[in-house]
């Protein structure tokens, strides 16, 4: 579930094994903030905002069951958001392509993707293109 869609209860139970697992300080709380902060764009600005989630995505559960639904809610409010398009590839259906590590694009200058030990930033135009086209056919596995 991409940050920025991500309620506060979420975030922490995400953040939180984040810390857990790579044992560095405990920042949670403005960690969590950090990211509840940048949901600010998506209500501000000109950007466009198109997202490919797989089904499992969905169903994956992070936190209590209470998470979960607020989550889902959450994600639902979002998609009803002018500036944004989510798609989601179900589970079953044949594909183009298979996603891999997440990553998002930025006005086709940048790309970034989180791996579990560091943030690429991938500003050549020829990679960049790999992943507008890995993008693309992502996008045509999706439905609205």
């Amino acid at each position: 579930m991409p940050g920025l869609f991500q309620t506060a209860e979420y975030a922490t139970a995400v953040l939180s094994r984040v810390i857990e697992f790579n044992q560095v300080p405990n920042d949670l709380d403005e960690a969590v903030a950090a990211r509840l902060d940048r949901q600010r764009f998506l209500y501000s600005g000109d950007r466009r905002f198109l997202v490919v989630l797989e089904e499992q995505a969905l169903k994956t559960r992070v936190g209590d069951a209470e998470t979960m639904r607020g989550q889902l809610d959450r994600l639902l409010a979002v998609m009803s958001l002018p500036r944004v398009s989510l798609g989601i590839i179900p589970a079953m259906s044949e594909r183009k392509i298979w996603t891999s590590a997440g990553f998002w694009i930025f006005d086709q200058t940048t790309v970034r993707m989180e791996t579990p030990t560091a943030e690429l930033t991938i500003t050549q135009r020829g990679e960049i293109a790999v992943y507008e086209k890995r993008f693309a056919w992502l996008q045509e596995s999706a439905v609205d």
